[in-house]
């Protein structure tokens, strides 16, 4: 079975974060490269993840958003010819991007489950808080890889839902503090 897992730049209270600008939606959008010194060891994480990385896996929205930059990105070359799946129910074949390895689109929850069934390695997530949100809830998220931020922010796209679901029990794989106030923690999601 592949393992899926979650990857995301989050704030203490638990709202999401692309590294760019307000693109967010709320008014404190762009916090992660506005507010917080750069400490290059602080985003390790990003490096190590690609040695793990077998498959990227987008909601629409985020799809939308990566699409027409990472694939010229220097940062992002060793994902141009990685299989990359983008769960949406309402997005078409011709939107596409052509010049970034094979992308299937899921159209459902139930995709996705079939899809962890089969071989291969690790399927990461970015962004796609929606998705998380909907993974999450259906049991299918293995690992959750977050770089937590130290700021409180109280409005925008929350990682975890404040719904009445079943309790998740998660496991520290490690942790670790950077001289900005960032942490790195990297849970299991064991039952």
């Amino acid at each position: 079975m592949r393992e899926l897992v979650y990857t995301g730049f989050v704030s203490l209270d638990g709202v999401l974060d692309s590294p760019g600008g307000p693109a967010e939606g709320h008014r404190n959008g762009g916090w992660v490269v506005k507010d917080i010194e750069f400490v290059p060891e602080a985003f390790s994480l990003k490096g190590e993840e690609l040695a793990d990385t077998t498959a990227l896996m987008f909601g629409r929205n985020s799809y939308e958003a990566f699409a027409p930059v990472w694939p010229g990105s220097d940062d992002h070359a060793s994902y141009k010819d990685l299989p990359k799946y983008v769960v949406s129910s309402t997005l078409s074949d011709d939107a596409l991007v052509g010049d970034w390895g094979q992308i299937t689109i899921l159209r459902s929850t139930e995709d996705v489950a079939e899809l962890k069934k089969g071989e291969g390695g690790a399927i990461f997530i970015h962004g796609s808080a929606e998705l998380a949100r909907r993974l999450s809830e259906a049991g299918l998220i293995d690992r959750y890889n977050l770089l937590v931020f130290p700021v409180l922010l109280g409005a925008g796209k929350s990682l975890f839902s404040r719904a009445d679901n079943d309790k998740r029990t998660l496991k520290l794989r490690t942790a670790e503090p950077y001289s900005n106030g960032v942490v790195k923690m990297i849970y299991d999601v064991v039952g």
